[in-house]
């Protein structure tokens, strides 16, 4: 069959790995692969572009997405995907790959009611897509903050500062969480697990008494303004305090070997799903192992509550 494949929404370390898999599994099994370019916006604009082995060597190690990627808000309407399936059915595609987050899945969704055999790829730093327990991209982000962690800490002894570090996430504390205990935070701060201002102070002034030179906060996005809340340290804690908002770098950057691996394993899956006549899910790991689980047992599904939330308290 003619099988496309896609990236749409916040581009993912190990994106490349998972398109390169879909296409490189995609032939040994004589199925003809399109890129499509710039996400939904490349249906649209049937931006197409037919993908070979040359055409993805190399990229398993690149970061981003070389198919790009777009939000297309407007693609919530009927109107517009029905636009967009008459342009894949035009150029004969049959199936679709797509690789991103909640917003990428939703539009699969839509496309599987009108016909066309979808599955869906867990791409996103956010780690916050249910029914796998790690999202392409994720592994590296990790990797990444814990960098920054590593440097701030060194100027923070120095300075004897409380360095408050801002990661991405949204509603998903994964990022903090695991990062901030790969970095040995003091405070880790996510929308699972909220902590008073007015606690972080009082620690912080036992942390200083007891004579500590630096304290490390890692906090998930949209919780509180973070350069007020280091001006409120400054003032109540006796540690002068700085925020830094890792923002986009977060996302960019060489995939690790886990996302490498990981993307690789779901892109090769999301073929021998099509070969045997499975779609209309969304592929997922869970306990190393590959899994697959319909739009609906994925969308609008709460992640259970991280268990390394269980040793927070234990060791920081």
């Amino acid at each position: 069959m003619k099988i496309g494949v896609l990236t749409s929404g916040g581009d993912a370390p190990g994106m490349n790995a998972a398109i390169r898999a879909v296409v490189r599994s995609g032939i040994l099994y004589g199925h003809e692969v399109y890129g499509i370019k710039d996400g939904y916006q490349g249906i649209l604009d049937s931006n197409f572009v037919r993908l070979d082995h040359e055409s993805v060597s190399g990229m398993l190690s690149k970061g981003g997405t070389f198919l790009g990627t777009a939000r297309v808000p407007e693609f919530k309407d009927l109107d517009v995907q029905k636009r967009a399936v008459e342009n894949l059915k035009e150029k004969g595609i049959e199936a679709l790959i797509v690789i991103g987050g909640d917003g990428t899945y939703r539009g699969a969704m839509a496309l599987s009611k009108l016909g066309i055999k979808c599955v869906a790829l867990p791409g996103t730093i956010d780690n916050d897509i249910a029914g796998t327990d790690y999202t392409i991209g994720f592994q590296t982000a990790v990797e990444t903050v814990v960098d920054a962690l590593d440097k701030l800490r060194d100027t923070s002894t120095s300075h004897q500062r409380c360095s408050i570090v801002e990661v991405m996430g949204r509603n998903c504390g994964d990022l903090a969480l695991v990062s901030g205990i790969c970095g040995g935070a003091e405070f880790i701060i996510t929308p699972e697990n909220l902590i008073p201002k007015e606690d972080i102070i009082e620690r912080l002034k036992e942390h200083k008494k007891n004579g500590r030179r630096h304290a490390i906060i890692v906090i998930t996005e949209k919780i509180l303004d973070v350069h007020k809340f280091a001006d409120e340290i400054t003032e109540k804690s006796g540690f002068s305090s700085r925020a830094t908002v890792l923002g986009y770098i977060q996302r960019g950057g060489n995939p690790c070997p886990d996302d490498r691996i990981l993307g690789s394993r779901m892109g090769a899956y999301a073929i021998e799903l099509l070969n045997d006549g499975i779609y209309g899910v969304c592929v997922g790991v869970r306990d190393s192992r590959m899994i697959h689980l319909p739009f609906a047992n994925v969308l609008d599904q709460a992640r259970p509550k991280n268990e390394l939330y269980k040793i927070v308290k234990k060791i920081s």
